[in-house]
C-alpha cells in the first residue's frame, strides 16, 4: 500500500501522479552534478528518502543490474525507476530529464568555447556548487553503506572492490561481475547441503519459467529501440554540401556527421565504467584520425562536463559539437555544432533506454530468487566500494589543485602495477575545504533540505572567486 505517494512497509513502488514525477524528475535533472556518485546519491535521497517512492531493496536491485550496463549507469538508474513507476513513458520522461538539462548546458558552454576558446570563467560560477556536491556524496556513500553491507562478506567485497579500483585501476566492469560471482558461490557454499523439507517449504521461489511468448515480446522490444536508435543514420549518412559551395569545403571533404554518429554509437556499447573508461580512446581518435578536436581540447571539454548538470560523458557532445562547428558543410557554424553534439548524444544516450525496456522485465521477474539475489547484492557491496573510489577521486580534485599519482610496485620499465593517487599538499584550497566543512554541518546536523545547501554554496563560491578577481 502507499499514502500520499510514500511507500509503505509492505509496498515497493508508490502510486505517484505523473505530474508529480514530471517536477521531481526535472530537479534532480538540474541538480545532478558531482558525477555518478553524485548523481546517485541525489537520487537515493530524494526517490527514496524524501519522496519514500520505492523501497530500498527496489532501488538496489535497479542499481545492481545498471551497474552490469555499458553506458551513464546514473541515467540508466533514472530510467529504470521511471519505468517502475509509470511504465514506459515513466522511463522516458526520467531519462530525459535526467540529461536534458546538462545537454542543454553543455551546447551553449560548447558553443561559447568554440567562438571565445576560453574556459577561465567557469570555476567561479561552479565553485562552491563542487564543494557541497563533495558533502551529498559522503552523506550519500555513509547511508548507501550501512543499508548495503549486511555481513561480513559484504565488508570484504566493499573493500576488495575499492582497493581494485583505487590502486591497481582494475577495469570496473570486471570488479563488478568478480564480486557477483563471489556472492553465488559463497550462496551455493552455505547451502551446499541437501535442504530439508521444511526448508524446501520456506525458500524464495525458483528460477521463473519463461515461455515463447516472454522471451519474443522483448526481443521485439529490443528490435524497435535498436531501430529508434540508429534511425539518425538514415538522414545523415549521405548528408553532403551543395556542389557550389564543395569548392569552399575542406580537401576531401567527408561527412562528417554521419562518421560522428557511426562512431559514437559503437562507443556507447563499450563505455563500461563511465566516461573515463573511454575518454582517452575518443580523444585519440578525436584529435589523431578525424582531427575533430587540437590536442588538449579533450580536456576543456572534461571541464566543462565536470561543471554541468548529468552524466559526465555528456564531454563527448563537446566533441560532437567542435566536429560539427569546424565541418559544418552547407550550415552555419553553430548549427552544424548544434547538430554534431544532438547526434552524439543522442548515440550516446539512447542505448539506455534500450537496455532498460528490454532487459529490465527479465531483472523484475528474477528478483525474488535466492542465488540472484545472493549475487545482486554483493554487487550492492561492490558498489558501495565503487561509490568510494569515485567520491575519493572527485574529493580529491575539489580540495587540491594537483593530484598525481604514486607508485607503489612497479615492474619493468617502470610500469606501476600498483599506485594510488596522492595529492600534492601545498595546492590544497582552503576556501574549497571551509565550503565543504559548512555544507557538511548543515547536512548532517543541521539537517537543512540539499537544494537550499546547494545554493548557498553556490553563492559562497561565486563570491569568494569574484572577490579574487576583484583583488
Amino acid at each position: 500500500m502507499s499514502v500520499d505517494g510514500a511507500v509503505m512497509a509492505d509496498d515497493s513502488v508508490a502510486s505517484v501522479p505523473f505530474g508529480e514525477a514530471v517536477r521531481v524528475w526535472a530537479r534532480i535533472g538540474c541538480l545532478s552534478f558531482g558525477g555518478p556518485a553524485g548523481q546517485i546519491a541525489l537520487m537515493h535521497r530524494t526517490i527514496v528518502d524524501e519522496k519514500r517512492w520505492i523501497s530500498e531493496d527496489r532501488f538496489l536491485h535497479a542499481l545492481n543490474y545498471c551497474m552490469l550496463l555499458p553506458g551513464p549507469e546514473a541515467q540508466q538508474l533514472a530510467t529504470y525507476i521511471g519505468w517502475l513507476m509509470h511504465g514506459v513513458r515513466g522511463g522516458i520522461l526520467a531519462g530525459l530529464l535526467f540529461i536534458l538539462p546538462g545537454f542543454v548546458v553543455m551546447l551553449g558552454l560548447s558553443a561559447l568555447y568554440a567562438v571565445f576558446q576560453e574556459t577561465s570563467w567557469l570555476p567561479a560560477l561552479f565553485f562552491g556548487l563542487k564543494a557541497a556536491v563533495l558533502a551529498v556524496v559522503v552523506e550519500a556513500l555513509l547511508r548507501l553503506a550501512r543499508r548495503a553491507l549486511k555481513t561480513r562478506a559484504h565488508y570484504y567485497i566493499a573493500a576488495a572492490s575499492f582497493l581494485a579500483l583505487f590502486m591497481l585501476n582494475a577495469p570496473f566492469p570486471i570488479v563488478v561481475i568478480l564480486a557477483g560471482l563471489t556472492g553465488f558461490a559463497l550462496h551455493r557454499y552455505a547451502n551446499r547441503h541437501a535442504p530439508t523439507q521444511e526448508a524446501k517449504a520456506q525458500s524464495p521461489r525458483r528460477l521463473p519459467t519463461f515461455t515463447t511468448h516472454a522471451i519474443a515480446r522483448p526481443l521485439l522490444v529490443l528490435v524497435f529501440w535498436i531501430l529508434i536508435w540508429q534511425a539518425p543514420l538514415l538522414l545523415v549518412r549521405n548528408l553532403h554540401a551543395p556542389s557550389d559551395l564543395i569548392a569552399e569545403a575542406l580537401s576531401g571533404e567527408t561527412n562528417v556527421f554521419g562518421a560522428l554518429f557511426i562512431f559514437f554509437s559503437k562507443m556507447a556499447v563499450i563505455t563500461f565504467g563511465g566516461a573515463y573508461a573511454v575518454l582517452t580512446y575518443v580523444a585519440q581518435v578525436a584529435v589523431g584520425h578525424y582531427a575533430w578536436l587540437q590536442p588538449g581540447e579533450m580536456l576543456d571539454g572534461l571541464a566543462l562536463a565536470e561543471t554541468t548538470p548529468g552524466p559526465l560523458v555528456l564531454v563527448l557532445c563537446f566533441v560532437g559539437f567542435l566536429a560539427g562547428y569546424r565541418n559544418p558543410l552547407f550550415m552555419a557554424p553553430l548549427m552544424g555544432g548544434a547538430l554534431g553534439a544532438t547526434l552524439v548524444a543522442w548515440a550516446t544516450f539512447v542505448p539506455s533506454f534500450v537496455w532498460i525496456f528490454a532487459g529490465a522485465p527479465f531483472v523484475e521477474k528474477l528478483r525474488d530468487n535466492a542465488g540472484l539475489s545472493a549475487a545482486l547484492s554483493a554487487i550492492t557491496a561492490a558498489v558501495v566500494g565503487v561509490i568510494l573510489n569515485l567520491s575519493l577521486w572527485f574529493g580529491l580534485h575539489v580540495l587540491f589543485a594537483e593530484v598525481g599519482r604514486v607508485a607503489l610496485l612497479s615492474r619493468g620499465a617502470g610500469l606501476p602495477i600498483v599506485s594510488l593517487a596522492w595529492p600534492q599538499w601545498a595546492t590544497i584550497d582552503i576556501a574549497a575545504l571551509a565550503i565543504f566543512v559548512i555544507a557538511s554541518v548543515l547536512l548532517f546536523y543541521v539537517k537543512m533540505g540539499m537544494v537550499k545547501v546547494l545554493g548557498l554554496c553556490a553563492a559562497a563560491g561565486l563570491a569568494i572567486k569574484g572577490a579574487e578577481l576583484l583583488l
